[in-house]
Formats: C-alpha cells, sequence, structure tokens
C-alpha cells in the first residue's frame, strides 16, 4: 500500500453560492507519480479536522498554494487592502498542524503559501507585496498568457552551499517559475532561509531541528513535476521521507 498524504484543500465558490474544498491536479499527480503517495484533499475546515485524526490518517502532509494570504494578524500586523483575501479556516487548521508535524517528526513539504504558513506557524512575519520593495522584481503570476507560460520557468534561486536543498538538487543554482505576490519579512525562529532569488527574495527554507522531513519553497514544483529538473528531486526527497 502507498502512504498517505494529505494535501491541505483551498476552499472555492461554485455559481456564487455553493462553497468546496479542493486541491489543484499538478499537485495530486505530483504525489501521485512522483511520491509515489496517495493523494487526499483535506478540508481546511478546523471544525471537521482534529489535527491528531488527520496525523494518524496521513503519512505526511502536503501545504500547496491558494489565492488566499494568511491573516496577518497571526503575525502581529494589521490587516490592510494590500493584504488581499484571507482563508481564516484554512490559517486555523494549516499552522497548528505544521508545527504538530514538526513536532512529531512528521514529512511536511509547503508550497508557495505554505511556504509562508511554515514561517508564520514559527514566528515569522511576510511582507503583502513583494514587488513594492526597492530593488524587488515582479513575482506575481503573469496576467495574460496559457497556462504553460504562466508557470514558465523565470528567475535563478541560489542555494546555501551544502545545505539540504543543494544536496536535494544536486545544485547551488536553480532556475524556477514564479506566481506570488507576498513574501518572508523576517523568518520565524527555527525557520532557515537556504534559497534567495535574483532580487534578495527568500524562496526555499527548511525547519531547523525538525525531526522529519520539513521544507519549503516559494515557488510551484508542481508544475510538470514529473519531468522537471528541479520539481522532481523534490517531491522525489519528500516521498523518500514517506517511504522510509
Amino acid at each position: 500500500m502507498r502512504p498517505v498524504i494529505g494535501i491541505i484543500g483551498n476552499a472555492h465558490l461554485i455559481n456564487d453560492s455553493y462553497m468546496v474544498q479542493g486541491a489543484g491536479d499538478m499537485n495530486m499527480r505530483a504525489v501521485a507519480e512522483v511520491c509515489e503517495a496517495l493523494p487526499l484533499i483535506v478540508p481546511a475546515l478546523p471544525d471537521t479536522s482534529e489535527i491528531a485524526s488527520l496525523m494518524a490518517a496521513c503519512a505526511g502532509f502536503l501545504f500547496p498554494g491558494g489565492r488566499p494570504n494568511v491573516h496577518p494578524s497571526h503575525y502581529g500586523h494589521e490587516e490592510t487592502a494590500a493584504h488581499g483575501a484571507f482563508d481564516r479556516n484554512r490559517d486555523a487548521l494549516a499552522l497548528p498542524l505544521i508545527q504538530a508535524c514538526v513536532a512529531a517528526g512528521k514529512p511536511i513539504l509547503g508550497i508557495c503559501r505554505g511556504f509562508q504558513e511554515f514561517n508564520v506557524a514559527f514566528g515569522g512575519t511576510l511582507h503583502p507585496e513583494i514587488r513594492d520593495l526597492p530593488g524587488r522584481m515582479n513575482h506575481r503570476m503573469p496576467p495574460d498568457g496559457t497556462i504553460e507560460e504562466k508557470f514558465a520557468l523565470r528567475h535563478d534561486v541560489h542555494l546555501a552551499p551544502g545545505g539540504k536543498f543543494a544536496q536535494v538538487f544536486g545544485a547551488e543554482r536553480v532556475r524556477v517559475n514564479s506566481l506570488h505576490g507576498q513574501g518572508i519579512e523576517l523568518a520565524g525562529s527555527r525557520v532557515i532561509i537556504e534559497g534567495y532569488a535574483e532580487d534578495e527574495t527568500p524562496e526555499a527554507i527548511h525547519i531547523a531541528g525538525a525531526a522529519g522531513f520539513a521544507m519549503a519553497v516559494q515557488w510551484h514544483p508542481e508544475w510538470n513535476a514529473a519531468h522537471d529538473s528541479v520539481s522532481r528531486p523534490l517531491f522525489a526527497a519528500f516521498g523518500d521521507a514517506l517511504h522510509a
């Protein structure tokens, strides 16, 4: 039997009236094809998803991207228009689940919003709009174009020599896509930044002292995960931790 990976769901409104929880096909295929695991959508509804039960049911968790942002009250900032939309239910589930998994040594992988959740879960802060900072590039998804163009590789990430990510990728520089507006302002107490974009935006982190796999990236490795030379080894390393 394949290990089960819980993919944290995102809330969506269908036909302006019906709420659903969903996860992207790309994430589920990356889990199934590269991690060789069984993807299971975990609804981001804290009143229906007890953390202890989730951890008993799943070998690990994927915290994927999502349009809503982590509410700034979780890191001591005031809400502004620049912070965009929120999903308070996902905040209420994801942040304590990340902490519980790190404490228990359960493998976790964060992507985009998940990357930001890792940082907030350990006391870090976020900037609502990276492109507004002096010297930073626009990291947001291009508004127009095909899905291939939106997920195209856009910038390099420079990795700490000898670090966890350099070991996974077998390189100290990788080329990645970019589809985010927010980013790390101050790193959390256990958050180790190992990768930076060309404009010094943090792009790859791990949690210090975690007994299990606890890594996160700001880009979207689920795109073309089975074939991309950066995405595949990241999901493969996550899968190896699950199978171990």
